[in-house]
């Protein structure tokens, strides 16, 4: 028997979002998610089309400007005139600016309630789990902007002793810290002793319903390798090129990603073109795997996410339709945590 999905918090009803009782606070919106090339963008935006929804971009390299072969914008999937779904957060810094989750999230929280004040459905759609994670967990991101000062001291510490500083002074932030990535580990610090004081506004419910597109492991491989060569064949190594010739160092290239990073090390003479795209595979493949993990985390921490196959828009638009409605959702066919899989292959 189908029931109902709970998810953070009593739903309002109709298509139109319109609350159904006086003090009702939830935001509701349609969380698209998952692993790279699986046809994320296409869904949301069928989605938003047939339920007059508006994008806002769960990906943290496409908020940058002139940065699109690379980061796959693929703007045209939007449709143009009339016919065009309406899009947040993607071209909105210069790739130089400092972005980063505190700005994201405010960013993000300021679109989904604009989107939701003119009674439309708010769609987030992308494969930052942390970004999506800290929207979804309604993350207090109370720290201020980002300190050079401050910073500058930080680095000159061991991630263990900055570990120590978080277990000291912020073990709350530590529990919620990527301990794998240093730059992460230096802003969690940073967040910790510049966090503003806990009277202010809290971040908002939302009442998300979380779809993801799914494909066996092979099939994902083989539309990266051909999402790939398309890049390649519509100039990406010429937009890094441009990007490099622009003013952005090759450090800072390599800051955004696996596409630049190897891309920069081609163009620098570094790698030969067969070893280059063998070598960009490999890691795009690998990078589709740690995704995975982060959204195998969720479905663990009690997430509920509907993996759909093939992203199949059908089962995706009844899925919407009830949930918009308050109707009961059906328990989901496919939990990626509980698949297990054989060897791999790069």
């Amino acid at each position: 028997m189908a029931r109902r999905t709970r998810h953070r918090c009593p739903s309002s009803r109709g298509t139109t979002l319109q609350s159904a009782t006086a003090n009702e606070k939830a935001v509701r919106c349609v969380v698209v998610l998952g692993a790279t090339a699986t046809g994320k963008t296409a869904l949301g935006v069928a989605l938003a089309r047939r339920f007059g929804g508006e994008i806002v971009s769960a990906d943290s390299r496409q908020l940058y400007r002139g940065m699109d072969v690379g980061t796959g914008k693929d703007l045209e999937e939007y449709g143009v005139g009339s016919e065009r779904v309406p899009y947040h957060l993607i071209d909105i810094a210069d790739p130089g600016d400092d972005y980063h989750l505190f700005r994201y999230v405010a960013d993000a929280r300021h679109a989904i309630h604009t989107i939701r004040g003119r009674g439309r459905l708010p769609i987030v759609v992308g494969g930052t789990a942390l970004y999506i994670n800290a929207l979804l967990n309604q993350y207090d991101l109370e720290g201020g902007e980002p300190d050079p000062v401050l910073r500058e001291e930080l680095d000159a510490l061991s991630d263990e002793e900055l570990l120590d500083i978080l277990l000291r002074e912020a073990p709350d932030v530590l529990g919620r810290t990527d301990r794998t990535q240093r730059r992460r580990i230096i802003r969690a610090v940073e967040i910790a002793r510049t966090r503003r004081a806990s009277s202010e506004s809290r971040a908002p419910v939302l009442d998300a319903l979380l779809i993801g597109p799914f494909y066996p492991r092979k099939e994902i491989h083989q539309r990266i390798e051909k999402r790939l060569d398309a890049r390649l064949a519509n100039g990406m190594l010429e937009e890094v090129a441009r990007l490099h010739a622009g003013g952005l160092s090759w450090e800072r290239l390599d800051f955004f990603g696996l596409e630049y990073r190897y891309a920069a090390q081609h163009l620098r003479g570094e790698l030969d073109f067969a070893t280059f795209r063998a070598t960009l595979l490999a890691r795009i493949r690998r990078l589709c795997k740690s995704q995975e993990i982060w959204f195998r985390k969720m479905e663990r921490e009690g997430k509920v996410i509907h993996w759909l196959a093939e992203g199949d828009i059908d089962e995706a638009s009844k899925l919407v339709a009830a949930f918009l409605a308050g109707a009961p959702l059906p328990e989901p066919s496919i939990r990626i945590s509980e698949r297990l899989y054989g060897p791999r292959t790069s």
